[in-house]
């Protein structure tokens, strides 16, 4: 079973890099460990192509068989752990990708339910976060959907959009020349190395395209958010932020003239088990989390002043955006 999970994760993600990030493994063991199940069915499941790895045909033949025996085991597992939940007491299981947000959320919702375990994942993917909600492993998640790349967002999960467009922002160096402006352009950092997660979904594909439609060819290079805040102060990159991020010594954060990357903040869930806090409770505790990293984030707040956008404004909250 481990091995047909690896290979749905390949497909699924596209990606050896990626797949192995969702399922927890070191890029070259799921390399070996593909190497060896190719080579026990005598023949190659994935071609190994620039833009990441595509089941040939006799991987799509054992796709279709692995697909259904491990749906059937995620559903027996997800069950079986509902049960124990439901035995132990209430439970509630939080997922998110990174946000400042993330810690108040969690706070007010132990506040709010203090006699009842909580659960937290944190993940670069939001894709997979969402599967896991609808595999039943986590109540519910807070996510980010990039401009232009689109989530697989499982049947039957319901989204309630927090912000319809929040605008990404760039760390960049405390000296350098784009830092003196309040607002920056892209053609000031277009000739700098960009870093990017490429295990952050759609995030790499929003900044490509941004800066292309400007007319650039970026430099890149690649790695996770540690490693690109430790680039960006030491001055050998910029990188794309949330508006919400906070500045470490030696790096600014700036706002780019016209917003030309931006996502789309939303929680997605299920009916929730027994004894849970209802949705729209969970809903209200982000979205008081997510007005107290806005508020505490001074360029955010110059931005949202200049643009005349309360933090949050009613008319920006929806309710459910309904169900994929």
């Amino acid at each position: 079973m481990r091995h047909l999970r690896a290979l749905c994760a390949i497909a699924d993600t596209g990606s050896v890099r990626k797949a192995a990030r969702q399922l927890g493994m070191t890029q070259p063991s799921l390399t070996t460990q593909l190497r060896r199940i190719e080579s026990a069915l005598g023949g190659q499941l994935f071609s190994r192509e620039r833009t990441g790895s595509r089941p040939t045909p006799l991987g799509r033949t054992v796709l279709c068989r692995a697909r259904p025996l491990v749906a059937e085991m995620n559903t027996l597992v997800a069950e079986t752990k509902a049960a124990v939940i439901r035995a132990a007491g209430p439970h509630l299981r939080i997922g998110g990708t990174a946000s400042r947000a993330m810690a108040g959320w969690v706070s007010r919702v132990h506040a709010r339910l203090p006699d009842s375990e909580t659960t937290i994942r944190v993940d670069v993917s939001a894709n997979a976060l969402l599967q896991m909600v609808a595999l039943n492993q986590l109540d519910v998640a807070f996510v980010h959907e990039v401009e232009g790349a689109p989530l697989r967002i499982p049947d039957g999960l319901e989204r309630r959009v927090l912000v319809a467009r929040e605008p990404q922002f760039i760390a960049l160096h405390a000296h350098h020349p784009a830092a003196r402006k309040s607002v920056v352009s892209l053609s000031d950092v277009a000739g700098d190395r960009w870093m990017v997660d490429p295990s952050v979904d759609g995030e790499w594909d929003g900044v490509q395209r941004a800066l292309r439609a400007s007319g650039f060819t970026p430099r890149v290079a690649y790695g996770d958010y540690l490693t690109a805040a430790d680039m960006v102060a030491a001055g050998e990159a910029v990188a794309p932020c949330q508006p919400t991020s906070q500045p470490r010594h030696g790096m600014a954060i700036r706002p780019l003239r016209g917003d030309p990357i931006a996502v789309e903040l939303f929680m997605a869930s299920r009916a929730l088990p027994e004894g849970s806090a209802g949705v729209d409770a969970l809903y209200s505790d982000l979205v008081a989390a997510y007005r107290e990293a806005a508020a505490a984030a001074t360029t955010y707040r110059q931005w949202l002043a200049r643009n005349n956008r309360p933090l949050l404004h009613e008319d920006e909250l929806s309710r459910t955006a309904g169900c994929a």
